[in-house]
């Protein structure tokens, strides 16, 4: 039985609105005392003193791509797991758009196995929600489910097929699983690259109309009220979306809603030097666009922010804007991308950090993202204030497509604990 003890914290804890001074003592793996206030004097195998850093539960992301397996050249799950643990990410939900995909019980044990074996962060799964991808047959959901995959998905990949997304929906509603999808009309979006509007036609960019995301939206959710699945709104960038998103709720419907990070941080206007880091999908929208989503996150409207984590090689980003792979690295610069809501913006540390912890957490029925006594000791320490400069040549992720290289940000990550044992520290 090994004790450790980390005193003289100020502890952030999203799920019981706790923003004060303490202290935690974790027994063998799990936290066996938060303290709130000044702390007696504990008796412990190890003491760490935080000396005032903020102390929170690790941050969990659930949408992270690798290239493991088929692609391991732009990311393995050790070099994603690496790139987690520098960032403060204690859990990480691996996409299933791998080659192959993530689309059968074996492959969600593979993931899960081999995250295990590496022995860093926790590696968890989402599955397929059509086999191969293919939007046409419905993937073994039930035995993905039993397996241990957390959610269901075809990613970045819209299922244009409508009775197809009737039939995931209304299987996954028998035990309760929880769908996502990304909403996009796939007709008014094909060939997109950037977001519609004057920018986009001055650049000679093929645009992407923010009604393109509402449409795709109410169907959606016109079959989430026919078929009473869960459901998650995967990676919503425009205001008219928040719109119909408040609706849908206001009717009742189980429904909840992710936002990427990069869209919180960055406008189309970002894109205006073609620099192809920016360009992702969906596309960064209007200022408008973005200071809604960042109102959403501020009145708790938006359950989870992601990393959207996609890695690619200077080799698919080094091409004419329209032609580059979309996506960004963000495992190990979502924490000080995310402070800047508080820096920049206002945002409450609480506000910032549930989205990133307790309501993923509870999305996702995991056993973490609270500082409570009996819950997994994932936990990170860090300097809300402390000034850094993103270098992307020294991230850890094999690919370096980060849309923040360069950028000063505050936020640096001093520990990050799993399982009460410490996996990085500066």
């Amino acid at each position: 039985m090994t004790t450790l003890a980390i005193v003289n914290a100020r502890l952030l804890d999203p799920a019981s609105d706790y923003d004060g001074p303490g202290a935690v003592l974790i027994q063998d793996g799990r936290i066996a005392r938060v303290i709130h206030g000044s702390a007696p004097d504990l008796t412990a195998d190890e003491t760490v003193d935080a000396a005032g850093l903020c102390l929170a539960p690790g941050l969990i992301d659930i949408r992270v791509k690798t290239g493991e397996p088929g692609a391991e050249p732009k990311e393995t799950l050790k070099s994603a797991s690496l790139a987690a643990a520098a960032g403060g990410v204690t859990t990480i939900v691996v996409q299933p758009d791998t080659e192959p995909a993530v689309d059968d019980p074996a492959m969600i044990d593979f993931i899960q196995r081999r995250g295990a074996a590496l022995n860093l962060v926790n590696v968890r799964a989402a599955g397929a929600a059509t086999k191969a991808l293919d939007g046409q047959r419905m993937a073994e959901i039930g035995l993905m489910d039993e397996a241990g995959a957390l959610y269901f998905t075809d990613g970045d990949r819209v299922i244009t097929n409508s009775r197809t997304l009737q039939r995931v929906m209304s299987y996954a509603a028998a035990f309760n699983a929880l769908i996502a999808c990304r909403p996009a009309d796939p007709w008014l979006t094909e060939g997109a690259v950037a977001a519609s509007g004057e920018l986009a036609t001055r650049l000679g960019l093929s645009g992407s109309p923010a009604i393109a995301e509402r449409i795709g939206l109410e169907r959606d959710l016109a079959l989430v009220e026919q078929t009473g699945a869960r459901f998650l709104v995967d990676q919503i960038s425009t205001e008219g979306a928040l719109e119909t998103l408040a609706r849908a709720r206001a009717k009742g419907l189980d429904v909840a809603v992710s936002v990427s990070i990069n869209h919180l941080c960055f406008n189309e206007v970002d894109i205006g030097d073609y620099r192809t880091f920016y360009r992702l999908d969906p596309p960064l929208r209007t200022e408008a666009d973005r200071q809604a989503l960042i109102e959403a996150v501020r009145e708790g409207l938006i359950d989870v922010i992601t990393s959207a984590h996609a890695p690619a090689p200077a080799e698919d980003k080094r091409r004419p804007f329209a032609e580059a792979a979309p996506g960004a690295v963000g495992l190990e610069t979502l924490l000080p991308a995310a402070l800047s809501l508080h820096h920049q913006d206002g945002l409450d540390l609480l506000d910032v950090l549930r989205p990133l912890t307790h309501g993923p957490a509870a999305l996702l029925g995991l056993d973490a993202g609270v500082l409570a006594d009996g819950a997994p000791a994932d936990l990170i320490l860090f300097d809300p204030g402390a000034p850094v400069v993103i270098d992307a040549d020294r991230l850890r992720s094999k690919s370096k497509n980060s849309p923040f290289d360069g950028r000063r940000l505050q936020g640096r990550v001093a520990a990050t604990f799993v399982a009460g044992r410490k996996v990085f520290e500066t």
